[in-house]
């Protein structure tokens, strides 16, 4: 638990997997690992018919990559496997045969800002800002990339990429399509992804399968795509710049 962890629930024809993590639900490699089979292992579950996918704890849904993991990074193969993970978890959303629907309680980072945008349908509450801040540190959202411009188009995209300081708004993103919809309490929003989540599970799942095919259409590249991406990152993330940056970052955080 003290480095995070992934569990995994079943009722009613919905699962819901909950990530953990102490640091604001940074992702470590296990954590991304661990969500990517529990998505998987959820869409191969023939009593579900819908996952959610939330955070615990009631601060960041998702900071993002793990910093403690990264300076850790000491080879282009150690970097390929860790940026990986983000690949895993991306693919296993867009191959699962049920709709995703993603709880984003709050403010998101990098990496989750690609979770947001991975899964099917984003609720939000109205904290739930956003900020793609891998360009800061010398990296770049290359891997979550695919998933963002899907949701959001190239200009959108660009503008999240090339701005790695600025906080977006909820209401920002759900304007950009990145939330399908901005709730002014937990409750509301628990009640709205409760509400639909039961609503879906009363549907076909052969048609739901189906549409999900078709809705992730033009993606069937993404397995080798993604992989490719995680290599750039992988190579970047040893660059001197990128382990200055991570340092910086890390001691303003224990200032604060």
């Amino acid at each position: 638990m003290s480095d995070g962890s992934v569990k995994s629930e079943v009722a009613n024809g919905i699962a819901t997997v909950t990530f953990q993590h102490p640091k604001s639900n940074s992702l470590p490699g296990h954590v991304l690992r661990s969500m990517a089979k529990a998505i998987e292992d959820a869409g191969k579950d023939q009593d579900v018919r819908v996952i959610i996918l939330r955070s615990e704890g009631d601060k960041a849904f998702c900071a993002g990559a793990s910093f403690d993991e990264l300076v850790a990074i000491d080879s282009k193969e150690k970097g390929l496997e860790f940026f990986s993970g983000f690949a895993q978890v991306i693919n296993a959303i867009r191959k699962a045969p049920v709709f995703v629907i993603g709880r984003i309680h709050s403010h998101t980072v990098g990496g989750g800002v690609g979770l947001a945008c991975a899964v099917d349908i984003a609720y939000a509450h109205e904290s739930a800002s956003a900020r793609l801040s891998e360009l800061a540190i010398g990296i770049g959202p290359f891997v979550v990339g695919p998933a963002v411009e899907r949701k959001t188009g190239a200009g959108t995209f660009g503008l999240l990429s090339a701005t790695p300081a600025v906080r977006r708004t909820a209401a920002w993103c759900e304007q950009r399509g990145i939330y399908a919809e901005v709730f002014p309490t937990l409750e509301a929003l628990d009640l709205r992804i409760e509400g639909h989540a039961k609503e879906l599970a009363s549907y076909s799942p052969d048609a739901m399968a189906e549409l999900k095919n078709v809705l992730w259409r033009g993606t069937e590249n993404w397995d080798t795509l993604l992989a490719e991406r995680a290599a750039i990152s992988g190579r970047l993330v040893l660059s001197e710049f990128t382990r200055n940056a991570i340092a910086r970052f890390k001691a303003e955080a224990a200032k604060r």
